[in-house]
């Protein structure tokens, strides 16, 4: 476990924490209004590889080459210009800081960190990390690389848990569930929908579904996977060459069929190591999915269960209603499949890129 502290004085800034992948979710922005909940589990952080956050610079402004040479092949409005590896961190799990005033910018609800760092060091005063917790934003704090040192608190760290053990723990995560938004006059207004995680990271996956079909039709499985991808597979993608095949795989599941052209496999929690099979399907490609998503995929409650107050002993079973369905079709998340698709090369090739270039078109269509 590490903690981290201030690169100024050295006073420490978090309690002991465990290492985790960065979630698909981490940079949502999800609907108007939203109360989301916190990002990261207690007592965990997680470390972006890439930049993010102020200060930002336009498209017009980044020569294709320099946005080429960050993994970026496609246009975005615009790319942060900040140090890369910032430390996400639930809020509940930093100590000796302070909020600086001045820069206390928000939307409407919170802090959404556009001024810049907002939490000083309490010992030194140094600005060392944003607190985000604006509406339609997932609560968190990130920790500025270069205002934070990271300390060994033990001599050796926990292994991560093997597949066969996250198989065993069956953290799933329920594809709905219930929505809050501030400002009702009555309070929070509440609202059954599909899950920000789900939708975040459908979009990631639809990217690379749509980078995997070659420009063929894909199918995937019936059911809930048919439910959150085939409908926009079937609109983005052409109907007439003959289609890949798509299919689960994962640990403790049947080896892929040869036949099979992709795979959906889970992302460990923890490292963010990809799941890849033994052959004969090693050459498929790969679309990861979280694992607690890709677990409910492969292992389905019969509904998730409706929420409810006080506990109940071991042993006990409840009988809860199921929750109530969404009123919508499943729609992935547009940030999160333009975020990744202008990530990945193949959208190089024209009918990727015009997909891109009409997402305002396919968000009317009701896709995103």
């Amino acid at each position: 476990m590490f903690v981290f502290v201030c690169a100024g004085c050295g006073a420490r800034l978090t309690t002991p924490l465990s290492q985790a992948a960065l979630p698909a979710h981490a940079h949502q922005k999800y609907g108007n209004g939203i109360q989301l909940p916190v990002l990261m589990e207690s007592s965990t952080f997680a470390v972006d590889p890439e930049p993010w956050g102020p200060p930002w610079r336009t498209w017009e402004e980044i020569d294709a080459d320099e946005a080429a040479a960050r993994g970026i092949y496609a246009p975005v409005f615009a790319l942060s210009d900040g140090a890369p590896g910032a430390i996400v961190i639930a809020p509940g799990d930093t100590r000796g800081t302070v909020l600086i005033p001045e820069k206390g910018g928000g939307y409407c609800c919170g802090l959404d960190g556009a001024d810049g760092p907002n939490m000083a060091c309490e010992a030194c005063g140094l600005p060392v990390a944003s607190r985000i917790d604006d509406c339609s934003l997932w609560q968190a704090v990130w920790l500025a690389p270069n205002a934070v040192r990271r300390l060994a608190v033990d001599n050796a760290d926990a292994a991560p848990l093997s597949w066969a053990e996250l198989m065993a723990e069956g953290k799933g995560t329920p594809p709905f569930e219930p929505i809050a938004t501030w400002g009702s006059r009555l309070g929070l207004n509440h609202w059954w929908s599909w899950s920000p995680q789900w939708e975040a990271a459908a979009g990631r996956a639809l990217a690379h579904l749509l980078a995997a079909s070659e420009g063929r039709p894909v199918t995937v499985p019936d059911g809930l996977i048919a439910e959150v991808f085939q409908r926009a597979l079937d609109a983005l993608l052409p109907a007439g060459p003959p289609a890949r095949r798509a299919v689960l795989a994962g640990p403790e599941r049947p080896a892929p069929d040869r036949d099979a052209d992709i795979l959906l496999v889970p992302t460990h929690p923890q490292t963010g190591e990809t799941w890849t099979p033994t052959s004969p399907a090693a050459s498929a490609y790969p679309v990861p999915l979280p694992f607690g998503v890709w677990l409910w995929l492969a292992s389905p409650e019969p509904h998730p269960p409706v929420p409810a107050s006080g506990h109940i002993p071991d042993g006990i079973l409840r009988d809860d209603p199921p929750a109530p369905r969404p009123r919508h079709l499943f729609r992935a998340d547009l940030g999160m499949f333009q975020h990744t698709l202008v990530r990945l090369p193949a959208v190089r090739t024209p009918w990727l890129r015009e997909i891109l270039e009409n997402l305002t078109q396919h968000m009317r269509a009701r896709l995103f």
